[in-house]
C-alpha cells in the first residue's frame, strides 16, 4: 500500500483596481516578509473560492463573491521526502467592495502599479508568479523541494490555455 500523501490547500488574491493593485507588506515576524498578495490556508469544508473570498476579507477589508474572482493557475510545491504537497490557487479579484482594514492582521496595506510592485522588496516565489496573473490564460508552477540539500529537485512553470 503505497504511503500517504498529505495535502495543504492555500489560496492567494491579487485586487485590481485600474491599473493598481493591493499587496501587503509582511514583516519578517509573520513569515514570507516583504510584499505579498493576501491568501492563506483553506479552511474544512469550505471551497477553495470560499476560502479566497474568505482570506482576502480577514487580511484587507475587501468583499468579493466567489462570482468576481478570475482563476489564473496553481503553484504546488511537492516535497518527496514528508509525501507532502502544498497546493495554492491563484486568483485576480478585478471586483469587490468595502474599505480597507486600518490594522490589518498580516501587514500594511499598499495600492501599487504592477510596474511599482516589481521594484518592491518580496519573495523571489512571488516576484515570479505576480507577472503571472496579468497574462492571458491561467499557469502552473509545479516544484519537487529536496529538504535535506533546502534546493528545487525540479522546477516546471506551464502556461495553459
Amino acid at each position: 500500500m503505497p504511503a500517504k500523501n498529505d495535502c495543504g490547500l492555500y489560496t492567494m488574491c491579487i485586487a485590481q483596481d485600474g491599473d493598481r493593485i493591493l499587496l501587503l507588506n509582511r514583516p519578517d515576524e509573520r513569515g514570507f516578509p516583504g510584499y505579498i498578495g493576501p491568501g492563506g490556508k483553506v479552511d474544512f469544508p469550505e471551497s477553495i473560492t470560499e476560502g479566497a473570498v474568505r482570506e482576502l476579507r480577514e487580511e484587507t477589508g475587501l468583499i468579493a463573491e466567489p462570482e468576481d474572482l478570475v482563476f489564473k493557475g496553481i503553484d504546488e510545491y511537492v516535497v518527496p521526502a514528508t509525501n507532502y504537497r502544498y497546493m495554492v490557487f491563484n486568483y485576480l479579484v478585478p471586483s469587490f467592495e468595502g474599505e480597507l482594514l486600518t490594522d490589518p492582521p498580516e501587514g500594511e496595506l499598499h495600492w501599487v502599479t504592477v510596474g511599482e510592485a516589481m521594484d518592491l522588496p518580496m519573495q523571489p516565489w512571488f516576484k515570479r508568479r505576480l507577472p503571472l496573473f496579468f497574462e492571458e490564460g491561467t499557469f502552473e508552477i509545479s516544484v519537487v523541494w529536496d529538504e535535506e540539500r533546502d534546493c528545487a529537485i525540479e522546477d516546471k512553470l506551464r502556461r495553459l490555455g
